[in-house]
């Protein structure tokens, strides 16, 4: 059974920082791409930034150069470095795998990310 877990969110101020871990088990990792998505109730889930398999990476133009995604191959983790937080951050972070051939993709079961004033 494929699991992601996710966690680091929390209460931040505004122009903080917080980083997410999301860690996967039950798949050969380095073989799948990763992702961080976000939703706000009401709203579309977006994406927030992804990391291939090799490395290159993609951001959403309102989270570009304020946050980083980056993977641990070794400790089967993705990480998303959020600085310069602002109100609008605020959502619920969902971490997602998909395999890099196969027609195999899961979600994590997200954690929430609260930037007050």
């Amino acid at each position: 059974q494929v699991q992601l877990v996710e966690s680091g969110g929390g209460l931040v101020q505004a122009g903080g920082s917080l980083r997410l871990s999301c860690k996967a088990s039950g798949m050969i990792f380095r073989i799948n791409n990763m992702g961080w998505y976000r939703q706000t109730p009401g709203k579309q889930r977006e994406l927030v930034a992804q990391i291939s398999t090799d490395g290159s990476t993609n951001y959403a133009d309102s989270v570009k150069g304020r946050f980083t995604i980056s993977r641990d191959n070794a400790e089967n983790t993705v990480y998303l470095q959020m600085n310069s937080l602002k109100l609008e951050d605020t959502a619920v972070y969902y971490c997602y795998r998909k395999h890099v051939a196969m027609t195999r993709e899961n979600w994590g079961q997200g954690t929430q990310v609260t930037v007050s004033s």
